[in-house]
C-alpha cells in the first residue's frame, strides 16, 4: 500500500563527524545546565547517538549568580574528560569555554583578557532577556578592541528585539556575529521564537548554531524537529560550525 505520507528526517540526523556543538551546558554542578557527573555522561552520550563527537561545553558565567572561573570550568571539563574515557568514550573531543553575561562582571574580565574562547579569538556572549545593557554597543566595541569576536547567543530569543528586527542588522554591522538556538526552530520556546528564529535564517544574519543543551527535555524536543523546509534553512549553518574544530 503506497504512503500518501512522506516520511520526515529529523534534525538529528543532520549531525556529521564534522559537526562542532559549541553551545552547551555538559559540565557538573557549575551552573543551570547537568547537575552531576551521571547526568553530564547521560546527555553526552545520547547526543553521541546523534554522532556528535566535538563539543565545546559553555558554562555560564554571570555575576552574581555563577561565578565560575577559567580554572574551575577547565578543572571540570578535565574531570568529565576523564570519565568519558574511563568508559570507553575515547573519540569524544571535549573542550571547554564559556557563555558571557555582558554584565559589570564581565566588563572587568575584559578588562584582565581572562576570557576562555571558543577557537582564537571568538567568545560567545549573551544579555538578559529583560531587556539589552544600556552601554550594550560600547561593550561590543570594547571586546574588539581587546581582540575578541563577540557570539551573540540565542539573538532569536530576545523578546525585546521582534518588534524591532532592525536592531539585528545594527548588531552586525556592529560587528556581532549570531548563534541559533536549534530548538527555537520548534515551539519550544514559544510561537514568536520561532517565527523570529525562521525570519533570521530566510536573511542570512545566522551564523552557526548550537543546541544549548541543559538537560534532557532539550534532546527530547531537539528529536521532534523535523519539519523539511525549516531543515533545509538551517543545513548551511550547520557546516559553518566546523570551522570551530
Amino acid at each position: 500500500m503506497l504512503s500518501f505520507f512522506k516520511k520526515r528526517t529529523p534534525i538529528t540526523t543532520l549531525f556529521d563527524e564534522h559537526f562542532v556543538d559549541f553551545h552547551s551546558h555538559l559540565l557538573p554542578g557549575i551552573d543551570d545546565g547537568a547537575k552531576n557527573m551521571e547526568t553530564s555522561i547521560a546527555l553526552i552520550k545520547r547526543m553521541h547517538s546523534y554522532g556528535i563527537k566535538n563539543f565545546i561545553t559553555t558554562p555560564h558565567i554571570m555575576s552574581g549568580v555563577y561565578d565560575n572561573t577559567p580554572e574551575l570550568i577547565l578543572k571540570k571539563q578535565q574531570e568529565l574528560q576523564s570519565h568519558l574515557k574511563s568508559i570507553g568514550l575515547t573519540n569524544i573531543t571535549l573542550r571547554a569555554a564559556a557563555e558571557y553575561m555582558l554584565d559589570a562582571g564581565f566588563e572587568k574580565l575584559l578588562e584582565e583578557k581572562k576570557l576562555l574562547t571558543l577557537k582564537d579569538t571568538k567568545i560567545l556572549v549573551e544579555m538578559s532577556y529583560h531587556s539589552p545593557p544600556l552601554n550594550l554597543y560600547e561593550q561590543l566595541f570594547n571586546i574588539q578592541m581587546a581582540g575578541y569576536q563577540p557570539i551573540l547567543a540565542h539573538p532569536e530569543r530576545y523578546a525585546f528585539y521582534h518588534r524591532n528586527k532592525k536592531e539585528y542588522t545594527k548588531l552586525k554591522e556592529a560587528g556581532c556575529l549570531f548563534q541559533l538556538n536549534l530548538l527555537s526552530l520548534s515551539t519550544y520556546y514559544g510561537k514568536d521564537v520561532q517565527k523570529v528564529a525562521i525570519h533570521l535564517l530566510k536573511e542570512g544574519l545566522i551564523d552557526f548554531a548550537g543546541s544549548d543543551t541543559h538537560h534532557m527535555r532539550h534532546l527530547d524536543a531537539l528529536e521532534n524537529i523535523n519539519q523539511p523546509k525549516i531543515i533545509e534553512l538551517v543545513k548551511p549553518v550547520l557546516k559553518n560550525n566546523q570551522s570551530l574544530m
